[in-house]
């Protein structure tokens, strides 16, 4: 016979219980019952954002191993290199296509990939995209339990040598494996940054509260990324292009009876620059700009048209 113990009533009370989420950053609103946007340009926005990352070969994988990192015993020159693959090569044939098909990209950068390949920074200023923080490297995480100061220094450090090399202030923040302690967001608020994409839980941005004011979340999907269908599912390339397809026509449809959607793809150029995989980015692309309504531009043009919604045309 056990001689445990029911629990108390006080295991019951909980102070942020209430309806919707048991949190204060955003208010609990189902995207149907919001007011709905009316892009200026069309009905389905596309979003591409590419990762620029920087991947150290001597890892210290601290607190965790960072996704896409080395696994093998150091020195693993193997896997270091296929992602150096993406920065001198794979990057040239994403640019490519994403000119051929009018394309408006973001691009989300590692600080020490800033410092390390000042050709890359040089072409991106040339070409005047927009950047955002992504991280000082990927095997500096953003973390539970990391001290405040750390990750403070982390996010400045970042911040200073990006827009230092770009030339541009860099508003938007994207966490190295999208994984960020309870101190991110406020941090981030604090250091200026007016949105960040570690949230997926929307195909719409929202209204976040921080500590130290105001966020705004731009949701990048992960369902829709490249390394998640290729790398993790081991999905086929086919059913890649197939994926982001479907994905279009829902949104599309769904975007004509409720309001403006969003149609987020995170690429990293050592996956999709390969040239067995770049025809399939060049079949998406194909795909979804042919759709009427459907339209590109970069994160913080779309953000700023949520900020100040334009009026449903008449």
């Amino acid at each position: 016979m056990s001689d445990r113990k029911p629990l108390g009533s006080e295991h019951l009370q909980y102070p942020q219980r209430h309806y919707g989420m048991d949190h204060s950053h955003y208010e609990w609103q189902m995207l149907t019952e919001r007011e709905p946007v009316h892009w200026q340009q069309g009905e389905l926005a596309l979003w591409v954002n590419v990762s620029l990352q920087f991947f150290p070969l001597n890892q210290r994988g601290t607190p965790f191993p960072p996704p896409g990192g080395m696994t093998m015993p150091y020195p693993d020159l193997r896997h270091f290199s296929l992602r150096d693959y993406g920065n001198r090569v794979g990057i040239y044939r994403i640019l490519r296509a994403l000119d051929q098909y009018g394309v408006k990209p973001t691009f989300a950068v590692n600080g020490e990939l800033a410092l390390r390949t000042p050709y890359l920074m040089h072409m991106l200023r040339e070409r005047g995209d927009e950047l955002i923080a992504h991280g000082w490297n990927m095997d500096s995480p953003h973390y539970g339990g990391q001290a405040q100061e750390e990750e403070a220094e982390l996010i400045s450090r970042t911040l200073d040598t990006l827009q230092e090399a770009s030339g541009q202030s860099v508003q938007g923040w994207l966490s190295p494996g999208k994984v960020h302690s309870e101190n991110t967001p406020t941090l981030l608020a604090k250091h200026g940054i007016e949105y960040f994409c570690d949230w997926v839980n929307d195909d719409m941005p929202y209204h976040f509260r921080t500590g130290s004011g105001a966020l705004w979340a731009m949701p990048l999907s992960t369902e829709l990324e490249d390394q998640f269908i290729l790398r993790n599912n081991l999905h086929s390339e086919t059913s890649y292009a197939e994926q982001i397809e479907d994905a279009c026509r829902f949104l599309l449809a769904e975007a004509r009876q409720q309001g403006g959607r969003i149609l987020a793809l995170n690429i990293h150029p050592w996956m999709l620059g390969q040239p067995h995989r770049i025809g399939y980015l060049e079949r998406v692309l194909e795909f979804v700009t042919a759709q009427p309504g459907v339209f590109s531009a970069p994160a913080g043009t779309l953000l700023e048209q949520c900020a100040r919604p334009v009026t449903e045309p008449a």
